[in-house]
């Protein structure tokens, strides 16, 4: 396997404004960065495929190749198993299974899940690792707790201790050792490629992926968990702070509806209609990249306290917001009134640059 990124799913594409740096905090050995274009960037030759920055990207920009989160929890389930072991029944750290996923799988299964959380052996810094499996695990039991009985269980959690020892992670730049193995031109090639920092631009065809709306997979397989699911007899509202992949919002008074918040919502959780009088929002589209906070200007939109355990089962598109909608009097576009002459913004900003020429000319005039 090796790593992948798709540029046009990255919210820090989408947005220069973007303050998202999850893949770079997350990485044991520090290749991931953020290049000068505010887009992640990595050196393959020291990327250990350990799947970290694949499990919290909250839009499924990293990948690694040959392996399908989607795939690999159906033949889970197939295999009637219930035990997960890093680098055993993944092929890369268990930390590339997000919160969803775990919740997911918990659902699904008749058997409780058990993970082996403190055999984590990826190299690097592997406790970065460790600590974030942790915290996966801690929020999909805290979450489960409040829409079923199920829960994941931990595995020699008193073994911490007893770690297995650490091994000496494959030095990837040997490939150019003239004792390695290159064999081949084809092999050196792609080695040398390998030890180069790869970094990704925007192009034509990266803005036109941009553009569209994409649920990621996680998303849609815990959709589907969630639909075969008996609902609660009561529904639990949990802290904003205790759940990490999604968010309920509201939007205060200073909005201008400038209308980038939904424009850029790399999901469609934020909706709007025809003409643009309402600002909608639906939670169990949110994924939580906090891009639509990072661009308002005003900081309108807020995060709700709480998040109501509802919206898994019985999910609602919500108003956020209405503007009194009008058409200009000078150009007969649509624009948000506010009061005052009906004239949009463009035209009330040309007429007063029409009158300030106006005045500077009969200044010059009365010079003359």
């Amino acid at each position: 396997m090796h790593l992948e990124f798709d540029v046009t799913s990255c919210v820090r594409a989408t947005s220069k404004f973007s303050e998202c740096t999850k893949c770079v905090d997350i990485c044991p050995v520090d290749t991931i960065v953020i290049a000068d274009n505010n887009i992640p960037a990595f050196t393959p030759a020291d990327c250990i495929n350990c799947g970290g920055c694949v499990g919290v990207c909250p839009t499924e920009s990293f990948s690694l190749s040959g392996f399908s989160a989607i795939e690999f929890f159906f033949k889970f389930l197939e295999e009637d198993n219930n035990e997960l072991v890093c680098q055993k029944d993944l092929y890369s750290c268990l930390s590339t299974l997000s919160v969803e996923h775990l919740i997911s799988l918990a659902l699904a299964n008749d058997k409780p899940i058990i993970i082996d959380a403190f055999k984590c052996n990826c190299g690097g810094d592997s406790d970065k690792l460790q600590n974030q499996l942790l915290a996966n695990i801690e929020e999909a039991n805290f979450i489960l707790s409040s829409i079923s009985d199920k829960q994941i269980e931990i595995k020699s959690l008193e073994a911490k201790e007893d770690k297995i020892e650490e091994t000496t992670t494959p030095n990837r730049r040997s490939f150019l050792s003239l004792k390695g193995a290159i064999k081949s031109k084809k092999a050196f090639d792609e080695a040398v490629v390998a030890d180069e920092l790869k970094e990704f631009g925007i192009d034509s065809i990266a803005i036109a992926g941009i553009k569209e709306k994409r649920i990621p997979d996680k998303r849609k397989l815990l959709f589907s968990i969630l639909k075969r699911q008996p609902k609660p007899t009561h529904y639990d509202v949990l802290a904003e702070e205790d759940i990490s992949f999604t968010s309920q919002k509201f939007i205060d008074e200073s909005c201008t509806n400038c209308q980038i918040c939904y424009r850029i919502c790399p999901t469609g959780a934020l909706s709007s209609d025809n003409k643009f009088s309402v600002i909608n929002f639906d939670a169990l589209m949110c994924v939580k990249c906090h891009l639509c906070h990072d661009v308002c200007e005003p900081n309108s939109i807020q995060l709700q306290r709480g998040f109501e355990i509802k919206e898994f089962f019985e999910p609602t598109q919500r108003k956020l917001a209405k503007f009194n909608i009008k058409r200009c009097n000078e150009c007969g576009n649509y624009f948000t009134y506010t009061g005052g002459a009906v004239e949009c913004p463009r035209c009330r900003v040309e007429e007063e640059e029409a009158m300030e020429l106006h005045q500077n000319a009969k200044k010059m005039r009365n010079q003359e």
